[in-house]
């Protein structure tokens, strides 16, 4: 095994080493997106993401509008492949990060699932 191998495995080891000290229930999101093996990019793209939505959301909100069912589609159709939908929007807001959309979501999930 190459130097640059050992230094990759070494990095894999510490990276598994450190998702145990991460508390889950502290940082949800954070903690599902090293369980994901996203990037730095990939993290930016989600966050970028919700961060127009957010906008959009509270556009929305102003107009009166009361139905965000396409906000979420949106969301979900965006959303890096890799990372599952309602566990994305829980640890989100687990982690206070773009609360209102997240509640927004959550509610609208859960009467998805209901139906």
């Amino acid at each position: 095994m190459g130097a640059l191998e050992e230094r990759i495995a070494k990095l894999e080891y510490y990276q598994s080493l450190l998702m145990e000290m991460i508390d889950e229930t502290k940082k949800p999101f954070y903690h599902l997106v090293i369980q994901a093996n996203l990037t730095k990019e990939e993290v930016d793209e989600v966050i970028e993401l919700c961060e127009h939505l957010s906008k959009e959301y509270e556009k929305q909100k102003e107009e009166g509008l009361t139905i965000f069912t396409p906000l979420l589609l949106h969301f979900a159709g965006m959303l890096n492949p890799n990372l599952p939908l309602e566990k994305t929007v829980d640890a989100l807001l687990k982690q206070q990060m773009f609360v209102p959309l997240m509640t927004e979501f959550q509610k609208l999930i859960k009467e998805i699932k209901r139906l």
